[in-house]
């Protein structure tokens, strides 16, 4: 093989590689809108989330975190990839203990101050795995984890306004979920390098 010949291949193989790159970072759209829940106070706390994404998907390296902070878990709804380990922190004066009666169920006991406790979700028999969190000691708090197969999801804010990034593009079924509202679905194609605009409305 000549070294011109060689240099060709080179040359070659690091424009295609050059190439790869930004059209697979580019192959992703955006999916936005609102989530307007009747009977609430608020629009927060919708997940909106894409069902049955390509995968495989790998849990985060980190930890997320839910605190519980002024008698309140925060965040009051979580969303995470199947394998995600949470930390649960306690940033109160006071002790507090966490538990979920749902699912394989959980309680891990009582912490006081500046103490953490972690719970790996590995499992989810059907998705999505909604784990409502509570306290034994303050019966008032309340928050929810919700387990899910991908990481193409989004939280709403009090107006309702959510965004979902980097989806690959292809069709699919875009989901709501919300702990005190009836859930909806809708088709979406998602176009690379474009976004796509998906509203509802929930009731009870």
């Amino acid at each position: 093989m000549t070294r011109s010949f060689l240099g060709l291949l080179t040359v070659a193989g690091f424009l295609l590689g050059v190439g790869l790159t930004p059209a697979r970072a580019a192959d992703t759209g955006t999916i936005t809108g609102t989530v307007t829940v009747t009977g609430q106070s608020t629009n927060a706390d919708a997940i909106v989330y894409v069902e049955h994404a390509p995968g495989p998907f790998k849990p985060p390296a980190e930890p997320a975190v839910m605190d519980q902070k002024n008698l309140k878990f925060i965040p009051h709804v979580l969303p995470i990839v199947i394998g995600t380990t949470v930390k649960f922190k306690n940033s109160d004066s006071v002790a507090h203990n966490v538990f979920s009666p749902d699912h394989e169920k959980y309680n891990l006991g009582t912490f006081s101050n500046g103490e953490s406790k972690d719970h790996a979700f590995n499992k989810c028999a059907k998705f999505p795995c909604a784990y409502v969190q509570l306290c034994m000691i303050h019966p008032e708090m309340e928050a929810y984890i919700v387990v899910l197969e991908n990481p193409y999801f989004g939280v709403t804010d009090a107006a309702g306004h959510y965004t979902v990034k980097d989806v690959p593009s292809g069709k699919y079924t875009l989901v709501v979920w919300h702990p005190k509202a009836k859930g909806k679905l809708e088709a979406v194609n998602v176009e690379a390098g474009k976004s796509v605009t998906a509203n509802f409305t929930l009731g009870r």
